[in-house]
């Protein structure tokens, strides 16, 4: 696969919380010049970001993050809030406790409200999978099928572990066809990214592949 065909599928993500204008802007630059398929950051940047790229690249950004444990109302809030700032894309993160109760009904109703407050844009759905049995993710998979969300994606990247080859199978074996998958956290090299891409991942959350797409341009291989 060739390295502009990996970028395209990458969410160039700055989600520290140290974050800078001048870095969201950095990496802002970086989306424009490499082709990314957004750049996802800190809500707070979002209105600022998406003047700065005008239609030149889709911006995302993280609701209920990272742990998730907010009402519905504040997530409903924020999904609204981020995409009247001009968010193309919405990244929510489950309630995990809710999970873990075996609530599949009200997660679904939870991600259903919160695809309605993005008013069109897209929904990925965090189900943070290093905290989660097989069995979850795999009820997991038709609450987000059953939602109406467009996405599963793996991980913050804030709790004890990224994407997984293992988790991205399972999701493709257990999502509806119209839902796609982010595979998120750790990604750190082109084989895996690749290796991600062909298990069915339609997304990446990562800042390393532009690196990398950087440290080849420097040394003149791409």
């Amino acid at each position: 696969m060739e390295l502009k065909d990996i970028l395209a599928k990458c969410d160039h993500t700055l989600l520290a919380q140290t974050a800078t204008w001048e870095e969201i802007k950095a990496i802002c630059d970086d989306g424009m010049k490499y082709e990314t398929a957004s750049v996802c950051i800190p809500a707070s940047y979002v209105k600022q970001a998406k003047e700065y790229v005008g239609e030149k690249l889709a911006i995302c950004t993280v609701i209920g993050f990272p742990n998730g444990y907010s009402t519905t109302a504040v997530k409903c809030f924020e999904a609204s809030d981020a995409v009247d700032n001009g968010a193309d894309e919405v990244d929510m993160v489950i309630n995990i406790g809710h999970a873990k109760d075996g609530k599949w009904e009200e997660i679904t109703a939870e991600i259903a409200a919160i695809k309605a407050a993005c008013k069109g844009k897209l929904l990925k759905v965090i189900i943070e999978t290093c905290l989660l049995t097989d069995e979850e993710k795999i009820h997991l998979c038709k609450c987000v099928s059953d939602s109406g969300a467009d996405y599963i994606k793996t991980s913050t990247g804030f709790s004890k572990a990224g994407a997984t080859f293992a988790d991205v199978e399972l999701f493709a074996k257990h999502v509806a066809p119209h839902v796609k998958i982010k595979a998120a956290g750790g990604i750190s090299s082109l084989e895996d990214a690749e290796k991600f891409i062909a298990l069915g991942a339609s997304r990446l959350g990562t800042s390393r592949i532009v690196k990398i797409a950087k440290g080849l341009a420097n040394d003149g291989s791409y």
